[in-house]
């Protein structure tokens, strides 16, 4: 049966690639949602399939949510912004999501998949993780998008609506368009000083560890909540990584020698000359979706592959 989705910030980093990969299904027709007149759409797009919409504004959003099946959120301020202004992310993270919730409510939507953060759980993140550990964010971004996961899972208590919160790790990968500003994120980051400047320059020691995956995986595990039987939801929340958890130098190491491979040249790498410390170890656990049925591919060094070539092709 044929699903109509409605993608809130689907032009964004991960909601790009998320509306490029449903765009290909046969059985999905995707709406998404853009805050801002645009000249130019992605080829693999359709303009009938944009809408403009305030998402301060209730009439807006009711019109948005109008025979929609399915609605998968990731309009918001990301990080930088909400670091800048932590009121106005509060309004505009959760302010937003409560009044979306309302709108699809009203126009009887029957699910609604919104991506939140590990961060929630805190900074920096070490030991086991799971559904269970108690949040304690510190980030206005990570603390705004707590707020909002309470509204998702109240109205999905409330049998209002199906709904679920996906705390996604640290995903990477190319985006779909070049004037997408998140080169702030570590893996991307890297891959883009490599094409600017031929080598890699760490901020810290790197002996952090990042529980880190692919953007591909995060398209995966989407599709799978697309059709979750009812029963396998529960109460709603899990953690979406890629059971991998990496040191920031071991992933400038791998980044570097996919870089010799893809690029002909193998980037020197620069850290601070400061006292190392040793930091505690980190498993983002993901038990729970994996019992629901979903798997990881191992796509990691193709990703990595992408996101060079990608920034060879326009930052070079």
């Amino acid at each position: 049966m044929s699903q109509k989705i409605l993608v809130t910030g689907g032009l964004g980093y991960v909601g790009g690639r998320v509306s490029r990969f449903l765009s290909g299904k046969k059985d999905v027709e995707i709406i998404i949602t853009t805050r801002k007149k645009r000249a130019v759409f992605p080829k693999w797009i359709k303009k009938r399939n944009i809408l403009e919409v305030d998402m301060s504004l209730n009439s807006d959003l009711y019109k948005a949510c109008e025979g929609i099946d399915c609605i998968v959120h990731f309009a918001g301020m990301n990080e930088i912004e909400c670091a800048r202004n932590p009121e106005k992310a509060l309004e505009v993270n959760a302010g937003n999501t409560y009044r979306l919730l309302q709108a699809a409510v009203q126009q009887k939507v029957k699910k609604i998949i919104y991506f939140s953060t590990a961060h929630v759980y805190g900074a920096p993140l070490c030991g086991k993780i799971t559904e269970k550990t108690i949040p304690r964010p510190v980030h206005p971004y990570a603390i705004t998008h707590r707020v909002s996961e309470d509204f998702v899972l109240s109205a999905h208590d409330e049998g209002k609506i199906i709904g679920i919160v996906l705390r996604l790790s640290n995903g990477f990968g190319a985006p779909e368009s070049s004037d997408i500003n998140r080169w702030s994120l570590l893996v991307n980051d890297l891959c883009h000083q490599i094409a600017c400047n031929g080598e890699i320059i760490l901020k810290s020691s790197g002996l952090q560890k990042r529980d880190f995956i692919t953007l591909l995986n995060v398209c995966r595990a989407l599709d799978h909540f697309l059709t979750i039987d009812k029963d396998l939801i529960k109460e709603g929340l899990f953690n979406l990584g890629g059971n991998c958890s990496m040191q920031i130098i071991e992933m400038a190491n791998l980044i570097a020698l996919r870089a010799e491979k893809q690029l002909g040249f193998r980037p020197l790498i620069l850290k601070p000359m400061a006292k190392e410390k040793t930091f505690e170890n980190l498993e983002y656990n993901i038990d729970k979706i994996t019992q629901t049925g979903f798997d990881l591919i191992d796509n990691f060094k193709q990703e990595i592959d992408d996101t060079l070539l990608f920034c060879k092709k326009h930052f070079s």
